[in-house]
């Protein structure tokens, strides 16, 4: 048991390299993300990894969104709007937690 949490933990620091690259004012999926560690099916375990980071500040979660460009790990951060407020602060629009044009904002891992 102990080996398949030591695997989680390093999947995770492996999310969490990539999104501390996603540049500000831009974002990108947990599917991108899932593909960029080429595990493109696991974009599950990229939301777990988003959940358990919220202790590390240096790690931008709020910049990682669903494949739609919904903030649809919002209810995660403190505060009612505060992924919203964060994205805002760098010039992504948010309208009933959908981002205003997503390509736009778009950030692909590893491009």
């Amino acid at each position: 048991m102990k080996k398949q949490n030591s695997n989680n933990e390093n999947f995770f620091e492996r999310v969490y390299a990539i999104v501390r690259q996603i540049p500000e004012g831009k974002v990108t999926s947990y599917g991108a993300i899932a593909k960029a560690l080429g595990t493109a099916r696991s974009a599950r375990m990229v939301g777990w990894a988003m959940n358990a980071s919220h202790n590390l500040e240096d790690v931008p979660a709020h910049r990682v969104v669903n494949r739609k460009g919904l903030l649809s790990g919002k209810h995660h951060f403190d505060g009612t709007n505060l992924m919203q407020q964060l994205l805002e602060n760098e010039g992504i629009k948010v309208v009933e937690n959908q981002i205003i044009d997503f390509e736009k904002h778009f950030w692909e891992p590893f491009k």
